[in-house]
């Protein structure tokens, strides 16, 4: 869990298409890539600490971890770093992890240098670095998402590697940064999920160019002394305290300490060294201008041609990420993006500004991070913080944000859905972060509406209809999944989910899709029949299910037990499921069904009925983006009550008695007979026997 320049190395844009195998490359000789050498004279030696043995039980995968040592000196060609491992493999399970060594770097900035490799065994040092051969790989983990790097990894296989033994082993980069050159960012956590004996941190550099450090989530402070014109900051951490790694985190939640550490404490300095590659361009070859005068002609209000220049870059331009060398970071001209029909985040976010400028539409590209972007304004200014780039467009005193890497996005200016990474920095704003908004939906998303129909006589088939509607992003995504998906694929998606609920169900007509792109809405018809026997087979009508499919299905559960941080519940969710029964014989009640409303999330339930059909709807909202660790046991329960109130199950069977019409009970009619001569001959046969008696 450590922090190291190494582990993010360019703007690794969000892929939507293209997966290309890449595998191992094979350079001449490993020599030439990585070298072997000792240290350098400015690097200090450490003494390697003890394991606490308090911490025996805490060790994990076989290895337990003695000293991380990063040294850095600053260089006109930017600077070097070294880095000291040393490990004990304590276990079997620790020689298919500690037996291997993995360098990544990218060739093209970094020099490697690996300088030792020691095996301590039974108090015997082993010299290991002249039997050290490299196996150079080009893996390419992200060519699945259209991305290519250009890293390598030099891959090291300790010989004769045992239980008990301590591997040591250090190597030197000299890194040359193709854009900032004045720019140093260093990050690294205080913290490790494992246990470690010593992480130690030693930065030197001018002290005329004194560095900016920021902690966070911890109070650490290095101790910082001279050494001739430079100060040397110091951080030591001391066997520290393991820190329990908890999911569904929010990103701005510090979930263990870091530090960080820049050479400049400006956003402003990270502007300044990206800003001459982000100039919109002018010129455009004549196919791709012609089809910009054509939005012209046609669109004179500036946000339609916003809007159609977007769909523009998205639809036409595919996504590849060519991130290699000065790659990284630099876009290529959009000449050439559009000549060659691909590009990356930063490609089509250049293009798109500089098509939009040709509009008369004031634009600019924006950096951002896909994954850490909600955290930016807790962390030192750097390049390295962004992987992203997308586009604030501004009309009059509204800005937009717009992100070129989506595809088949729909809407107007007035509800297109725009992206929310947290915050962005504009390459030609104020110097500032600013934040992106975070709409909240005023109504659902998604809605699902079932109508069931039941049989009007003995042996009919029961029929449903299913229509589903997607708006805004849900409605994107929608878009998106139906063009890389066949419609059949899709629609035997849909007949296995409703097959596991009422066996014997089958499709009644082919799925039907209505796309209103400009509206940004997609309406999806199923319809379907389940045959009178697969009804009575089993026993359907009698425990006849009617659910909620997906509302709240998707919420994080984690454990109560030591929990610390909070629990992301992501961007917000509204969501709405019908469901109406017809041809009912019966008057159906949902009396049982309750709401469940909370700070964090909210259900609510309503029903309504006639003597045939009932209807009942349930609608679901988040209405927060996280649970605070103290409110977790409380939120859990929300959850669990939300979800016994999405199914129930009902005896559709059931029949009212029916109100009796006149004469329609021979039985009751003889007693209506029988009570009405009685009645007579109590009137009529009282007084005659009186008379008789008199005589």
């Amino acid at each position: 869990m450590g922090g190291s320049f190494r582990e993010v190395g360019s703007f690794r844009c969000l892929g939507l298409f293209l997966a290309v195998l890449a595998g191992p490359i094979l350079p001449a000789d490993a020599d030439e890539v990585v070298r072997k050498g000792p240290e350098a004279a400015w690097i200090r030696s450490v003494d390697v600490p003890a394991a606490d043995p308090a911490r025996a039980d805490q060790i994990k995968n076989g290895i337990s971890w003695l000293l991380a040592d990063e040294q850095i000196i600053h260089r006109d060609y930017g600077y070097d770093e070294y880095s000291r491992t040393v490990y004990r493999i304590v276990d079997r399970p620790g020689l298919e992890r500690g037996a291997s060594i993995d360098l990544q770097f990218d060739p093209s900035k970094h020099k490697v240098t690996f300088n030792h490799l020691r095996i301590m065994r039974d108090g015997v040092v082993l010299d290991r670095l002249d039997d050290v051969k490299f196996d150079i790989f080009r893996q390419e983990k992200e060519a699945e998402k259209g991305v290519y790097d250009g890293w390598l990894t030099a891959h090291v296989n300790i010989d004769d590697v045992r239980v008990g033994d301590i591997v040591d082993y250090g190597e030197t980069y000299e890194i040359t940064p193709h854009v900032g050159k004045g720019l140093f960012f260093y990050s690294f956590s205080t913290e490790w999920e494992d246990p470690v004996g010593l992480i130690r941190t030693s930065i030197t550099w001018p002290a005329s160019q004194p560095l900016a450090i920021k902690p966070r989530g911890t109070d650490i402070k290095p101790t910082i002394s001279a050494s001739g014109t430079d100060s040397v900051y110091l951080w030591e951490i001391a066997n520290p305290k393991p820190v329990k790694v908890e999911e569904n985190v929010p990103t701005e939640f510090p979930a263990w300490g870091s530090i960080d550490i820049s050479s400049t404490a400006s956003w402003q300095s990270v502007i300044d060294a990206v800003q001459p590659y982000y100039k919109p361009a002018i010129a455009f070859p004549p196919a791709f201008a012609a089809k910009l005068d054509e939005i012209a002609a046609r669109h004179p209000l500036p946000e339609d041609r916003m809007i159609q220049a977007m769909r523009l870059v998205q639809d036409e331009i595919r996504y590849v990420s060519l991130s290699m060398g000065s790659g990284s970071y630099i876009p290529r001209d959009p000449a050439t993006v559009v000549q060659s029909g691909f590009g990356d985040c930063k490609d089509k976010a250049l293009l798109l500004t500089s098509a939009l400028a040709r509009l008369g539409v004031s634009a600019q590209v924006a950096l951002a991070d896909l994954d850490h972007g909600r955290a930016l304004d807790q962390h030192m200014p750097a390049l390295r913080n962004f992987d992203h780039a997308i586009v604030k467009a501004t009309i009059g005193t509204k800005a937009y944000w717009l992100d070129a890497t989506n595809y088949l996005q729909g809407g107007y200016a007035s509800n297109f859905p725009q992206p929310d990474y947290g915050f962005a920095l504009p390459v030609f704003g104020s110097g500032e972060l600013e934040k992106m908004p975070s709409p909240e939906p005023k109504s659902p998303t998604i809605k699902v509406a079932e109508e069931f129909f039941f049989p009007d006589k003995p042996g009919g088939q029961l029929t449903l209809s299913v229509l589903s509607t997607h708006e805004g992003a849900d409605a994107d995504y929608m878009r998106s999944k139906l063009a890389s998906r066949s419609v059949s694929e899709l629609s035997d998606a849909y007949l296995q989910y409703y097959s596991k609920r009422y066996p014997g169900i089958e499709s009644a007509a082919k799925l039907e899709i209505f796309d209103n792109r400009d509206g940004d809405i997609i309406n999806i018809r199923e319809s379907y029949r389940l045959p009178a026997q697969a009804l009575a087979a089993n026993d359907l009508a009698k425990n006849f299910s009617i659910k909620a499919a997906d509302l709240g299905t998707d919420l994080p559960t984690p454990t109560t037990v030591d929990r610390a941080g909070p629990v992301s519940l992501g961007s917000p969710v509204y969501r709405r499921h019908s469901v109406t029964v017809r041809n009912l014989k019966a008057r159906f009640s949902g009396g049982q069904m309750k709401s469940v409303v909370t700070p964090y999330l909210s259900l609510t339930s309503s029903w309504s009925n006639t003597p045939t059909t009932f209807e009942v709807q349930w609608d679901f909202r988040t209405l927060a983006t996280q649970v605070p660790a103290k409110a977790i046991s409380d939120y859990l329960k929300s959850v669990k009550d939300v979800g016994d109130n999405l199914d129930w199950t009902y005896d559709f069977t059931y029949q009212d008695v029916p109100a009796d019409p006149p004469g329609s009970d021979p039985d009751r009619s003889q007693q209506q007979v029988i009570t009405g001569v009685l009645l007579v001959s109590i009137f009529i046969g009282v007084p005659l026997l009186m008379a008789l008696r008199r005589r």
